[in-house]
């Protein structure tokens, strides 16, 4: 029943409406859409929103096999080949204006990985080896000029000269290193190396596995930790729900594409701890909670959260089939999410965040540089390829 669901929202509702955020005069898709569905056409594109729209429409054309998606992910290719990469330094921007021109000239090491999984899962959809070779190009960049000897740094200038990572840090501190980056990190790789099986790519994903099981998991508290200064020490208490069980599932994901028995032995207890314990600490029997910083829980219902809590807790069942109360919650928080996060008003999508009751907030945009098809579309794939 949720999966019969879940296909025909993506149908439906999620696919039609980016497609109706195409940009034919100037190229990639619209940046914002404000609470109230009016649509800025000359709000800046952000490279993470049209990498990520560029992923969804080339895995949802693999999977449905609807060729008027695979024309929607050339679009969004043709638009990140175009405008998105900086052709004189290598890289890809933060942002672009509407027209087309180079807005935020930031290189961030998270905006680097995105069109990596962008790339990567078009080439799949298209056989465009274009598209490989920048994927390709951008897993140097990010060895060559985005590492130090503990890992990914983050934040760069136009020439790679390292600056503040204001854009990754939240929560009151700036980071040097976060989970989040090193968390797309892996997820960039594995989709390359599953198209493309470089033995170089192969050796990062493992070394970013023993980065996640020896420094950012914390086996004590059963969570990873967020935050990080340069030598990797975490400096903030932050436990992050949604990014937790978002890690179970991508790991496990990563593990089965590694195909390597010695990880599988080895972050498989990690990923079990942490779907356990959000189901413990977050899941209120109906949704999950956000995060909770200094033993504070922030009790809004966001809607990436809800949507990776799904996958998670679906994973978390098909790698513990006796735990069965994991399906119930993924079924659970699907009842949410239809009744209170997907947006019944005509041309929208889903509401950022609604409180614990289902009230949305108002004046949280529809579509901006972080709001796009990547989680809850990447939800229904999921579940269309599980259930």
């Amino acid at each position: 029943m949720m999966a019969e669901e879940i296909k025909a929202h993506l149908i439906r509702e999620i696919i039609p409406f980016w497609k109706s955020l195409r940009d034919d005069e100037f190229g990639g898709y619209y940046g914002f859409m404000d609470y109230d569905l009016k649509l800025d056409k000359k709000a800046v594109k952000g490279c993470i929103l049209n990498s990520r729209i560029t992923w969804f429409f080339s895995s949802a054309y693999t999977l449905l096999k609807d060729e008027s998606l695979l024309e929607e992910a050339k679009h969004g290719f043709a638009f990140m080949k175009e405008h998105c990469m900086d052709r004189e330094n290598g890289g890809i921007f933060w942002s672009i204006q509407y027209d087309g021109r180079p807005e935020d000239t930031t290189k961030h090491t998270y905006n680097q990985a995105f069109s990596i999984y962008a790339l990567s899962s078009y080439y799949e959809a298209s056989g465009d080896e274009e598209a490989l070779a920048m994927a390709k190009e951008l897993f140097r960049i990010i060895e060559s000029r985005c590492t130090d000897e503990m890992g990914y740094r983050e934040a760069f200038d136009r020439e790679f000269h390292e600056i503040e990572n204001d854009k990754l840090s939240e929560n009151g501190v700036i980071a040097d290193k976060t989970m989040n980056t090193l968390l797309h990190v892996f997820e960039a790789y594995t989709e390359l190396y599953r198209v493309c099986p470089m033995p170089e790519v192969k050796e990062r994903l493992m070394w970013i596995m023993d980065t996640f099981a020896d420094k950012v998991y914390n086996q004590a508290l059963h969570r990873q930790e967020v935050f990080f200064d340069a030598r990797m020490n975490s400096i903030i208490d932050l436990h992050s729900y949604g990014h937790d069980i978002e890690t179970a599932w991508l790991i496990d994901r990563g593990v089965e594409v590694l195909g390597e028995e010695k990880y599988r032995e080895k972050m498989t207890p990690v990923t079990k701890d942490l779907t356990e314990q959000i189901y413990k600490t977050a899941f209120d029997g109906r949704s999950l909670a956000n995060e909770c910083e200094k033993g504070i829980v922030n009790t809004h219902r966001i809607w990436w959260v809800q949507a990776e809590a799904i996958v998670g807790f679906l994973n978390g069942y098909k790698m513990n089939p006796d735990r069965s109360e994991y399906l119930d919650a993924a079924c659970k928080i699907w009842d949410f999410t239809k009744e209170y996060l997907i947006d019944k008003r005509q041309g929208s999508e889903w509401f950022w965040e609604v409180d614990e009751e289902g009230v949305p907030y108002p004046g949280r945009p529809i579509v901006e540089p972080w709001k796009c098809p990547y989680h809850n579309g990447r939800m229904c794939l999921e579940v269309i390829k599980r259930v």
